[in-house]
């Protein structure tokens, strides 16, 4: 493939036009400078990485190979692209495009995020676009600046210009195309997934604003910090005004947020939860909950088919940052580092989201089990059921995405689960030589029982209670962010825990 060996990319301008205008004499300038340095640490608070930064050694975890690639068009946007790619991938394989947080490079996030394992495990091949200190001080992308953010200009057009050349490059399916990114880099990806739902299947915003937030430098803190008290629809309508005209369909979005996040604050997460339930007109009541590792509630939002079209998750107790999961296990993903924090393999789940460990040209072997169905049959139990597979010598059981049995039967039940919780299960077909085949639709069941979790009470005492927090005399739900109104002991509502750390408003429903 006509990939150029590893090197630095074209030196950018001395002085782009945000150092111009920043650099005016008198106060003017100088506050712009403090505005701009702020909105950048106030994202991801650390020490700059200049774009031309070369790679460091490969990890020998990697199968395939890490490498920059020029020449991959106009670059309006003066970024750097590189790639990575499993060995032997074949055409036809999805594409992912992660983008960084401030101050990191891409060779950061190849290195932590577990991307590359997720791409050796599930086939696909990886974008990993990068920014520098010449088109913002800490390596932000510029998710704030409407010339940078829109459809076909700046940062946002280079990125699709990488898209176009990673086609070229991997034979892409690109039905199959997806962005994810953390902080600056999540809030580049959200305003992507309006800028072209015609090039990204789905999405994956980590600690980052709702699309469109900010046009403007000025804008960046609030939207970070505070409630916008915009609605539903006027969330989604920053959407549709990034491509006019677009009937749909629409990306599937996973929104991953920490509860005690004060860089980007959780109420961030509520208004992107608001902004794509409202764009796929499915509403803001969810389809279903569950419990994940790491403290993480999966707060469901599906289609009309039944198909997950927008997720949330909640992470108790993290701050800001990509939740990994270092470790062996299929669940586990990724190493540690500065803003990349053990928690959960939030790639791992992200690529469970989007379908990629399943469906398509990579998945070898016999086709998925039909008619599976899961039936709670007793606090602690669920049994399973599914059609046999022509060829297959057992099948193999996921529960919440990690296999726990292989029988070799049609029929199988869990034991020794909690009471009250929503539990998925998936069944795939094995065949002889031991491949597992495509993994059969997710059907989610909740066992019966589990204590009663609601408090009704004013806002001074939810938040002295920690159910909530307080943000500028405003009072949030603790893991839903949802608004509750002001701190004090005259407003009261009810709030239901619907996992660890993470509660929703019940009014009337408890």
């Amino acid at each position: 493939m006509a990939v150029s060996p590893t090197a630095a990319p074209t030196a950018p301008p001395a002085a782009p036009p945000t150092d111009r205008r920043i650099h005016r004499a008198g106060r003017a300038g100088r506050a712009a400078l403090v505005a701009l340095l702020t909105a950048a640490a106030l994202l991801l608070p650390g020490t700059s990485t200049p774009a031309s930064a070369g790679p460091a050694p490969v990890p020998t975890a990697a199968a395939g190979t890490f490498q920059q690639v020029t020449g991959f068009g106009s670059n309006p946007g003066n970024l750097a692209m590189y790639t990575y790619a499993p060995a032997g991938l074949p055409g036809g394989a999805p594409l992912v495009v992660a983008l960084h947080g401030c101050t990191q490079t891409a060779d950061d996030y190849y290195r932590h995020s577990g991307w590359p394992e997720l791409a050796d495990r599930y086939g696909f091949a990886v974008v990993f676009p990068q920014t520098g200190a010449a088109n913002n001080p800490l390596s932000c992308f510029r998710w704030f600046d409407a010339a940078q953010n829109s459809r076909g200009v700046g940062e946002a057009a280079s990125v699709l210009q990488m898209v176009t050349r990673a086609g070229a490059l991997f034979g892409t399916d690109r039905g199959r195309v997806f962005v994810t990114g953390l902080s600056a880099g999540g809030g580049m990806a959200a305003d992507l997934l309006a800028d072209y739902p015609d090039v990204f299947a789905g999405g994956a915003v980590d600690a980052g604003p709702p699309a469109h937030c900010a046009a403007a430098l000025s804008a960046a803190s609030s939207c970070q910090n505070d409630d916008q008290r915009l609605t539903p629809a006027q969330w989604a309508e920053k959407v549709r005004r990034a491509d006019p005209g677009h009937p749909g369909p629409w990306p599937r979005v996973a929104i991953w947020q920490g509860t005690t996040d004060t860089t980007v604050r959780p109420v961030n997460a509520t208004e992107l939860r608001d902004q794509w339930t409202e764009v796929w007109g499915i509403g803001q009541t969810p389809s279903g909950t569950r419990s994940l590792p790491g403290g993480t509630t999966e707060t469901r939002y599906d289609d009309a088919g039944g198909r997950p079209a927008v997720a949330l998750y909640s992470i108790a107790g993290m701050g800001h940052g990509l939740a990994v999961a270092p470790g062996p296990g299929t669940d586990r993903c990724g190493s540690t580092g500065a803003y990349f924090l053990d928690a959960i393999c939030s790639g791992y789940h992200t690529a469970l989201f989007w379908g990629l460990d399943s469906g398509g040209p990579t998945v070898p072997g016999l086709p998925a089990p039909s008619g599976l169905t899961a039936t709670a049959t007793g606090g602690d139990t669920v049994a399973l059921g599914w059609q046999p597979v022509t060829g297959a010598v057992s099948y193999r059981v996921f529960r919440d995405g990690a296999p726990v049995a292989d029988p070799t039967g049609t029929a199988w039940t869990d034991g020794g689960l909690s009471a009250g919780t929503a539990y998925a299960y998936a069944v795939a077909a094995v065949a002889a030589d031991g491949t597992t085949g495509a993994r059969s639709t997710t059907v989610t069941v909740t066992t019966p029982g589990g204590p009663a979790a609601c408090w009704t009470t004013d806002n001074y005492h939810q938040v002295a209670a920690g159910r909530a927090t307080l943000t500028g005399g405003l009072v949030y739900a603790l893991g839903s962010g949802q608004a509750m109104g002001l701190w004090n002991t005259f407003t009261v509502h009810t709030l239901r825990r619907t996992g660890p750390g993470y509660y929703v408003l019940a009014d009337g429903s408890c």
